[in-house]
């Protein structure tokens, strides 16, 4: 998918354009996307094995609240990561690949469908914040994010999800308190954080209207700040205007934008 010409033209310069050009080209040759993601899924399971196996007695409050919060933020990557794999932006090299380690990415995080979400959020992309747009619902904060919670949360894998919990707690593989504080804890906050960042504050309809194709609007959060806020997920017509570049490369886009916009 090439930029849109129309606002590509009249806001962002040509090295951002090119920067996308490049970077194309650039990734036929790299491996940096596929270890940044399979980074966080080592960070996120090892960190989950390590949590739900300690002696909770033996941890402070402040550790376990660090913890909970750390294991939300690294959910929330897992889906940013499976989010990459289908702009194959991942691994563009090799498309199985790619697309495999999203499927893995989706499952660990709610046995997902990763076709189901594959369909869906280029549905959301052709169409954004309109009546065909799957991810896109006319309410306030708590109704849209119960219609997007109900979407995409069957009951086959709610269900799924509760048998693995009952059968390791049953099986004494691991408890159950450390599970559901390091397991279904983050993963609920998470689904949350992205809802809200990536969804609902980037395509709710502004008080003047949409004023682009895109239907959408970023924040204006510092790159700290986006990065731990949602990766970069924030920095929304970003990433639509240019759909095939990683979260990590969205910074470099956004200030330039911005930079260009300061100048006209």
């Amino acid at each position: 998918m090439q930029p849109n010409s129309g606002l590509t033209e009249k806001i962002v310069s040509p090295i951002v354009t090119n920067l996308y050009q490049k970077d194309l080209n650039k990734r036929e040759h790299s491996i940096q996307g596929i270890a940044i993601g399979l980074t966080i899924i080592g960070l996120w399971a090892g960190s989950l094995i390590f949590w739900i196996s300690l002696d909770l007695s033996q941890v402070q409050i402040f550790w376990i609240i660090a913890a909970i919060a750390s294991q939300t933020f690294l959910y929330t990557g897992l889906f940013i990561t499976a989010h990459d794999a289908m702009h194959c932006s991942l691994f563009p090299q090799n498309r199985q690949i790619n697309h495999l380690i999203g499927r893995v990415a989706v499952f660990l995080y709610a046995l997902f469908s990763y076709q189901k979400l594959l369909k869906n959020h280029w549905l959301h992309h052709h169409h954004p914040a309109s009546e065909t747009d799957p991810d896109f619902y006319d309410s306030n904060f708590l109704g849209w994010y119960f219609n997007f919670f109900r979407r995409y949360f069957s009951i086959m894998q709610i269900s799924g999800l509760g048998i693995i919990f009952h059968l390791l707690n049953y099986f004494r593989i691991f408890d159950a308190e450390n599970m559901f504080l390091f397991w279904v804890i983050p993963s609920l906050l998470s689904s949350v954080q992205l809802f809200y960042f990536g969804t609902y504050l980037p395509h709710r309809k502004p008080e003047g209207g949409y004023t682009n194709p895109h239907r959408c609007q970023s924040n204006s959060l510092s790159t700290f700040w986006s990065f731990i806020t949602c990766y970069h997920f924030g920095y929304h017509e970003e990433h639509h205007e240019y759909p095939h570049l990683p979260w990590w490369q969205l910074p470099i886009i956004r200030k330039q934008r911005i930079a260009d916009l300061t100048q006209t």
